[in-house]
């Protein structure tokens, strides 16, 4: 059976400063029907968003986001094995950050967990450990994070599901004739040095996070799919019916 990661950002879980529990429970849904032809991995953005629902800390201060995803990731976790449940599906959590998957005891353990959790039907749900990051939780690295894990776990694809719905040929926030780019195997350089821009509030990365993920995964033979996280209508067309009718798929050519 092949082994997934997908990576659900803020923007996607978190709406007008809320926990959207109609797009956690869509995508619940659409993981439990993914685990009858996958090994899942869930690697979950929103403990900030979270916590904000419970105490209004202004976000642009790192401590108070430090604290903020304190307070939120287990809020998070309830609301995941809440959603869960009604499939019968037991799930685990499991915190790490980019400097544990550059440790080579570390990333053993983590994988060893990991393949322990999946063999016993447990869906991991994965998330930087922002109550202790520093620079990953300014630069957006649950996008990298995620394509980490994939790399270290020897799962063969990774999937982001995003407010982003593809990789564009242009801006198509300046640009009406913007086409997304449906194959892409190789991230141009120029992209990677750009800055990262965040959509939503509680938003870290942006397209920029997304392509370093990609390229990532392109120099270690891995495949990312990079899809809308609203509609799950493409997610579900690539994965489960094998049929590519939206969002990028990164692969070597």
């Amino acid at each position: 059976m092949k082994r997934v990661v997908v990576k659900v950002g803020s923007a996607v879980l978190t709406q007008n400063s809320e926990i959207s529990l109609e797009r956690m429970g869509a995508l619940v849904d659409f993981l439990a029907v993914l685990r009858e032809q996958y090994e899942v991995v869930l690697v979950s953005s929103g403990s900030v968003g979270a916590g904000y629902t419970k105490l209004k800390l202004d976000r642009k201060i790192i401590e108070n986001k430090q604290a903020l995803a304190s307070i939120g990731q287990p809020i998070l976790m309830n609301k995941y094995a809440q959603k869960f449940e009604k499939y019968d599906i037991l799930t685990s959590q499991v915190l790490v950050t980019a400097a544990n998957l550059r440790i080579n005891d570390d990333t053993r353990r983590i994988k060893n967990t990991i393949d322990t959790l999946l063999k016993n039907r447990v869906l991991p749900i994965l998330n930087e450990n922002d109550a202790t990051a520093t620079d990953e939780l300014v630069v957006g690295d649950n996008d990298q994070l995620s394509a980490y894990v994939t790399n270290h776990i020897d799962a063969d694809m990774l999937i982001i599901l995003s407010d982003i719905d593809g990789y564009y040929d242009k801006d198509p926030r300046k640009f009406l004739d913007a086409k997304v780019l449906k194959i892409v195997n190789e991230v141009p350089k120029d992209e990677l040095d750009r800055e990262a821009t965040p959509h939503g509030d509680f938003a870290t990365g942006g397209i920029v996070t997304k392509l370093k993920a990609a390229a990532y995964l392109l120099n270690n033979n891995k495949s990312m799919l990079l899809t809308s996280g609203f509609d799950l209508d493409d997610a579900k067309s690539f994965l489960i019916d094998k049929n590519h009718n939206g969002g990028t798929y990164f692969i070597r050519g």
